[in-house]
């Protein structure tokens, strides 16, 4: 059972291998319990969260295929007791997480949003607008999985020093990214990119204590999850001038299926601030991610289930 809107590819794949694969995007939530006990397989993007309760109600359910790369609204640890595979596929997006942390990085050093912003108000400012180059910044890289490396593969170009930390991954460096622990992210680090999932381990990683570690001034890059950043101590610290500049595809504030359900003091700063850039979390949606992250999961299930 296909619960959200995925590219028609999975659906193909799996019906050609055999299998019975029924496509209910517009399916309610309440709907999806009643229905899920006749399934062996449950494919979702983010419209419910597949906790205990779900899983329960679901006894032959051998397969959870997420169409995306986070997963924290699946409980994989009871999923995985219960002998059922959790897949996801983040394959699929990492060409379109690497070039949109790209794009939000120019962006945000070269002034573009707010330069657009003025021309549009008929303002003429090139002065006020002076940027920044990449060339010869450090940019750190924390969380070096599929979209880290997509990020640090398209930034070799720009003559940056690339380092990366990456708690549960060793042996990565090559000739343009240097392997760092976390003391060497904080002491050298000009522009700051985030490429973790969120777990409990990261939720409010970066808040003030972390903030606090870093030597020099700097930017923030966040197009992993909103919570992993603390947005009260994000908005202190742009306000006291440590922190440059953020560029933010999510938000602390998002909901489990992504839409923003907040309005409050430190959001309402966000929005306003021109040292701010703010995407409504599409830095995975392109049109060529929508297909290869529906052809990657349908690749994977295949692969498990045989």
């Amino acid at each position: 059972m296909v619960i959200d809107k995925v590219h028609t590819v999975l659906c193909e794949m799996l019906s050609e291998a055999g299998h019975q694969c029924d496509y209910l995007p517009d399916i309610s939530a309440k709907d999806v319990l009643g229905k899920l006990p006749e399934y062996q397989g449950l494919i979702l993007r983010s419209k419910i969260k597949v906790d205990k309760q779900v899983i329960d109600s679901a006894p032959q359910l051998r397969v959870i295929g997420r169409v995306g790369s986070g997963m924290e609204n699946i409980d994989t640890d009871y999923a995985r007791d219960r002998g059922i595979i959790c897949l996801n596929s983040p394959e699929g997006n990492r060409d379109s997480v690497g070039e949109h942390t790209v794009a939000l990085m120019l962006a945000l050093l070269h002034n573009v949003c707010r330069a657009h912003s003025e021309v549009r108000q008929g303002l003429w400012r090139r002065e006020d607008n002076r940027g920044y180059e990449l060339m010869d910044k450090v940019v750190g890289i924390i969380g070096y999985g599929n979209t880290g490396s997509a990020v640090a593969e398209r930034l070799q170009s720009f003559g940056v020093h690339i380092l990366a930390y990456d708690k549960y991954k060793k042996g990565f460096g090559n000739d343009y990214v240097r392997e760092v622990d976390l003391d060497q992210i904080f002491e050298h680090t000009d522009i700051l990119s985030l490429h973790v999932p969120l777990t409990e381990e990261t939720r409010y990683m970066v808040n003030k204590r972390f903030i606090q570690r870093f030597r020099k001034r700097f930017y923030l890059i966040n197009t992993s999850r909103g919570q992993v950043v603390k947005t009260s101590d994000l908005v202190k610290f742009l306000k006291k001038g440590k922190i440059y500049g953020a560029a933010l595809d999510v938000l602390e504030y998002e909901k489990h299926n992504f839409d923003l359900n907040a309005d409050n003091a430190d959001l309402s700063y966000l929005r306003t601030a021109d040292n701010v850039i703010l995407t409504p979390h599409i830095a995975g949606l392109t049109r060529q991610s929508y297909y290869k992250l529906s052809r990657v999961m349908a690749e994977k299930i295949l692969s498990a289930l045989s």
